[in-house]
């Protein structure tokens, strides 16, 4: 989480929101990411979707089996469907994100009894910190 949570504050120093997201498998980081949408100028860059497409290139295949990945925010529905259709093991995440996260509490994305595929879900993880950093980023743009 530690990884993230300084990808999250390199995304902030750009200027996007501050969410950072770590690929983790058999305890090696397979990839780092944050927040790219403003730079991109793509509404799917989202750190977690960034890690996504690059363990996917690293591994050679969409099927990400054992990759755990470790977010400063709960996955969004968009995030959170990604990581199913990848068949990541689990999701471990930061701060809750009440408006639309798709962990465990507007939604349950990860670990919906329909889907074919569900997703351990750990969430609070050095929240504190992952929230302090969106309230900091959003106090400053008001």
């Amino acid at each position: 989480m530690r990884r993230a949570l300084r990808a999250a504050r390199a995304a902030g120093a750009r200027g996007e929101v501050p969410v950072g997201a770590v690929a983790v498998r058999d305890g090696a980081v397979l990839a780092t990411a944050g927040n790219a949408m403003e730079r991109r100028g793509d509404a799917t860059a989202h750190a977690e979707m960034l890690v996504l497409r690059r363990v996917a290139g690293i591994v050679g295949g969409w099927r990400l089996d054992g990759v755990t990945v470790y977010a400063t925010l709960e996955p969004c529905p968009m995030c959170a469907g990604a990581m199913v259709q990848a068949r990541i093991a689990a999701c471990v995440y930061g701060a809750r994100d009440p408006k639309k996260g798709a962990g465990d509490s507007v939604y349950d994305v990860l670990r919906n009894p329909r889907n074919n595929h569900r997703i351990d879900v750990t969430g609070g993880i050095a929240a504190g910190e992952a929230g302090a950093l969106l309230q900091d980023f959003f106090r400053a743009r008001r």
